[in-house]
């Protein structure tokens, strides 16, 4: 039975896809995740997790595939590791090592036939049950200053139904992304979905403001999910579902907000993208900026 805005169940699962081949970033991901490659120091998808934590959700579930076993190590206890560095007094480390592991309950389901992002969402119903739930894409990563996932699970609770993160990008980049037909309502940077594509065409798009990775989703969107037929590339949509959600009334678990985002946000979905967010977060990091900010100057003046 889905959720109404009366009866609004609390948000205290994160669903994070992570099956996906990772095929722009070959070869380096042919052995490894591309959800396993370090910002800095840590692999892009313990900022994701650690965000959830953060919004209050420590019931995290990964949808995985094959060759994502370094996923499942990386968040669990790593023993001879931490005796070695118990063993030299390293405490600075061992509790780096220790970290992740104790960041949140986290479980794990594979995505056997990997079918687009809908796929993935439909694998966690399940586990997820008849609760409102978020997804978390790794290719995102939003700065921990800007707290948008507890923004997005607030709005859910006073309104019921399905929110969708939204930032504005300029026209040539909509078609990258899913982009959406927004009206306002009386609350600032809150607004209602009326219409969602996928990847548009350019110049079709209704809007700039596209989709990012974040979504806090009505249990009903399973049963949505199951009649999804293939959308954009063939691939089960989450945005055609979200769609048909913004049709439905709450009281069947629809409507779909969204927050309109104008904080800080990190693309690792790409290469270029992936070493922007590499530098900016060395430059911030205040153990780094020291050395690398004067070095970075130093090496453009050198450019020719």
């Amino acid at each position: 039975m889905a959720s109404t805005a009366a009866t609004v169940k609390d948000v205290t699962k994160a669903v994070i896809p992570a099956a996906g081949l990772g095929t722009r970033f070959l070869p380096a991901t042919k052995a490894t995740p591309k959800e396993m490659l370090p910002v800095v120091d840590k692999p892009a998808i313990q900022y994701v997790v650690e965000e959830a934590v953060a919004a209050g959700l420590d019931d995290v579930l990964m949808i995985t595939g094959r060759s994502k076993r370094s996923i499942e190590d990386h968040f669990d206890r790593a023993y001879e590791l931490e005796e070695a560095l118990a063993a030299k007094d390293d405490a600075e480390r061992l509790a780096q090592v220790r970290e992740s592991s104790e960041l949140a309950t986290v479980h794990y389901v594979r995505q056997g036939d990997p079918r687009g992002l809908g796929h993935a969402v439909l694998c966690a119903a399940q586990h997820v049950g008849d609760e409102p739930f978020a997804v978390l894409l790794g290719d995102d990563i939003i700065d921990t200053r800007d707290p948008l996932l507890t923004q997005m699970i607030e709005v859910r609770k006073r309104h019921g139904g399905s929110v969708v993160a939204l930032m504005e990008v300029d026209p040539e980049q909509v078609s990258q992304y899913g982009s959406a037909a927004i009206t306002p309502t009386a609350e600032e940077d809150v607004v209602t979905v009326t219409d969602l594509v996928e990847k548009p065409v350019p110049g079709s798009a209704p809007s700039n403001w596209i989709l990012i990775g974040r979504y806090v989703c009505d249990p009903a969107v399973f049963a949505v999910l199951q009649q999804t037929p293939p959308g954009r590339g063939g691939e089960i949509q989450l945005t055609d579902a979200l769609l048909t959600l913004a049709t439905m009334s709450t009281a069947e678990g629809g409507g779909v907000h969204g927050v309109l985002f104008h904080g800080r946000r990190y693309d690792t979905g790409n290469k270029l993208d992936y070493l922007r967010t590499l530098v900016q977060f060395a430059c911030e990091r205040s153990d780094l900026a020291e050395e690398i900010v004067p070095w970075l100057r130093k090496y453009l003046d050198s450019l020719p």
